[in-house]
């Protein structure tokens, strides 16, 4: 039961993270701000905003406006994220009347992939012993060797689809394959029961919207309601694995040590847990659903890489690159600096459109183009970079590599039906809520 002051606290964090950066973001925009306007055109319809992007490289290093200084240059996306002057999270002086409320209001707050300890919400000295310990355990090896059981989820999932469609039923792609196929792979990591399997991804669908912004009241408390009730579930499934552990990744994470012989804590380890399950779940959905509709729209792609004439790896990065899952992230300076040239005072915000730099003309031959032929597709920053650079980068791309390939090769005269499907309403997540499809053995 939520007491008068939890409902409090939440309403206060809900203003400060949800309403507040909304409200903000729509006021500058009707100003002329360009970042303002990217959020609001990317909201309305998903559709990068290709000639803002434009201005905001015309501009220079960084256009400079009142909300933050936007880059849109990937060279000076990759300074930025670097930078040790930079950091995640808002920082104002300490005795602030919004420090004292958000202090306040965050003492009932769930723990969630973008509140400390999350990786992606702390900073070194804390970061550096908690990324550690998790890339000891999340290698490259260990996620090549989830190839395998990647490939029987994907052919069962087909299997599932090819009797709706002999049924005559309906096929959405993101219900049937894009969605469940990385949960049931994060809950093997995990090391899920198989009946608890369905609750985790009802707590992914909940979840994942905590990694973006300007969510409705409404929309926040269920995502924060999920984020409990799974808090709640991994506190006992981490007793579990502690008593009886398994071979699945979590368990190894568990049982890690750093070089002091210290565990991460049971909060770290719920912390990176809720951070594996929302953003493993949320980008390699939306990775599989915009390559597919890109695919489907370039047909000679596509037969290129059924004929063996392109490389489906290539395939997955350039599908990053031309319609990355996550549209920017944020960082504010911690002290006086200077970036790229530009000198820029102690506490400002700054902003790298991720999507942006991907379309950057001196990195990429004819930017706008999709190409899975491109020789530089990997370069692209859909991932970040620097000390934050998603853990799962390996993983998402191992799983688009398998899905796609299972999916096309199954189905190579797959159709999109782009009249019904529908892109999501979120400001920084980039994919498709819903994505009809037409099975074509």
């Amino acid at each position: 039961m939520q007491t008068p002051v939890d409902l409090a606290q939440q309403l206060t964090r809900w203003g400060f993270g949800q309403a507040l950066p909304s409200l903000v973001f729509t006021s500058r925009a009707r100003n002329g701000d360009l970042q303002g306007q990217v959020v609001k055109r990317t909201t309305r319809s998903q559709d990068l905003p290709l000639d803002l992007f434009d201005q905001i490289r015309a501009a220079g290093p960084f256009a400079v406006e009142k909300i933050a200084h936007t880059t849109a240059r990937l060279d000076v996306v990759r300074e930025v994220l670097a930078s040790p002057d930079v950091a995640v999270g808002q920082f104002t002086p300490d005795q602030s009347p919004f420090v004292r409320a958000a202090s306040w209001a965050a003492r009932s707050a769930p723990v969630g992939p973008i509140t400390p300890p999350s990786l992606l919400a702390v900073e070194p000295p804390d970061h550096t012993r908690m990324r550690k310990l998790v890339t000891r355990v999340f290698t490259v090896r260990a996620v090549e060797r989830l190839r395998g059981r990647t490939e029987q989820i994907a052919g069962e999932l087909l299997d599932e689809m090819e009797r709706r469609r002999r049924a005559g039923q309906p096929v959405d792609l993101i219900e049937s394959y894009a969605a469940p196929l990385p949960v049931t792979v994060i809950c093997e990591i995990l090391g899920v029961p198989q009946r608890h399997q369905a609750d985790v991804l009802r707590f992914g669908n909940l979840a994942a919207p905590s990694l973006d912004f300007g969510l409705p009241l409404r929309r926040f408390r269920q995502v924060e309601g999920a984020l409990r009730e799974f808090e709640q579930w991994l506190t006992e499934h981490i007793e579990r694995l502690r008593r009886e552990p398994g071979d699945d990744l979590f368990s190894q994470l568990v049982a890690a040590r750093d070089d002091d012989g210290q565990p991460l804590t049971d909060v770290e380890l719920r912390s990176t847990a809720g951070l594996v399950l929302a953003a493993g779940f949320e980008t390699t959905v939306n990775l599989i659903g915009n390559a597919t509709a890109l695919l489907d729209q370039h047909r000679e792609q596509r037969e290129a890489l059924l004929a063996g004439d392109a490389q489906w790896s290539v395939a997955v990065d350039e599908a990053l690159r031309h319609d990355p899952p996550v549209l920017l992230t944020a960082r504010t300076t911690i002290r006086d600096t200077e970036i790229a040239g530009v000198p820029i005072r102690r506490n400002r915000p700054i902003v790298t459109l991720l999507a942006a730099a991907n379309r950057d003309p001196e990195v990429f031959t004819d930017p706008d183009r999709f190409d899975v032929h491109r020789d530089n597709a990997a370069d692209h920053i859909s991932f970040s970079s620097g000390r934050h650079y998603c853990l799962g980068a390996a993983l998402a791309r191992m799983e688009g590599d398998v899905a796609l390939r299972a999916l096309r090769e199954r189905y190579p005269g797959l159709r999109v039906d782009h009249e019904r499907a529908r892109r999501r309403n979120t400001r920084i997540l980039r994919g498709y809520a819903a994505l009809p499809v037409v099975l074509e053995p």
